[in-house]
């Protein structure tokens, strides 16, 4: 499966920091438990990885809705 792949899996997404100073990202749902840990800089990474696909995936439906 790969970003353009649809699924119909349905699960959630907590996130926040851990006691040990991490950043957790733990995707919940039918069939999974994954906790995923990343350091402070690492997630700072990731963080602005998502909202650069955030804004292309938003500038993708602005140009289709012209």
């Amino acid at each position: 499966m790969g970003i353009n792949s649809e699924s119909n899996v349905v699960a959630n997404i907590q996130i926040g920091p851990t006691d040990q100073g991490m950043v957790r990202l733990y995707v919940i749902g039918d069939g999974i438990d994954l906790p995923m840990d990343f350091d402070p800089e690492e997630a700072l990474e990731i963080a602005e990885e998502l909202k650069g696909a955030a804004q292309r995936a938003a500038a993708m439906v602005a140009g289709k809705s012209r």
